[in-house]
C-alpha cells in the first residue's frame, strides 16, 4: 500500500498541502513516504484570520477549518463534518482563495 501512495505523491507536479500538514505529513513521513510539499493552509491563513492568541502566546492563534472557512466564505454556512472528501473540497476551496490572496505559493 505504501508503494501506491509514494506513487501518487510522485506524479503530481505540484505538490501536496494539508489544513494543519505538520499533523498529516509528519504521519506520512514516519511511515518513510517523501512529500513535493506545499504551503500549510492553516498557517497560511493565520495572519489573515487573525484570530485572538491562546492564553499565554502573543501571536494569533491557528485557526480551524471553520474559523478560515466563515473568514474567506462569510456567507456560506459550513459546518465541518471529519470526513475526508468534505474536508478536501472545503480545504481546497481555501487554498485557493489564500492564493488568489497571494498568500499560498504553488
Amino acid at each position: 500500500m505504501l508503494p501506491e501512495i509514494q506513487s501518487i505523491f510522485n506524479n503530481y507536479s505540484l505538490g501536496a498541502t494539508a489544513f494543519n500538514k505538520q499533523f498529516d505529513f509528519g504521519f506520512l513521513k514516519s511511515r518513510g513516504l517523501l512529500i513535493k510539499e506545499l504551503p500549510c493552509i492553516m498557517l497560511s491563513a493565520t495572519s489573515l484570520v487573525n484570530l485572538p492568541p491562546n492564553p499565554g502566546y502573543t501571536t494569533p492563534k491557528w485557526p480551524k477549518v471553520e474559523e478560515a472557512w466563515e473568514y474567506f466564505f462569510p456567507n456560506t454556512e459550513y459546518i465541518e463534518a471529519h470526513r475526508a472528501l468534505d474536508d478536501a473540497r472545503h480545504e481546497a476551496l481555501i487554498s485557493y482563495e489564500l492564493y488568489k490572496r497571494g498568500e499560498f505559493e504553488v
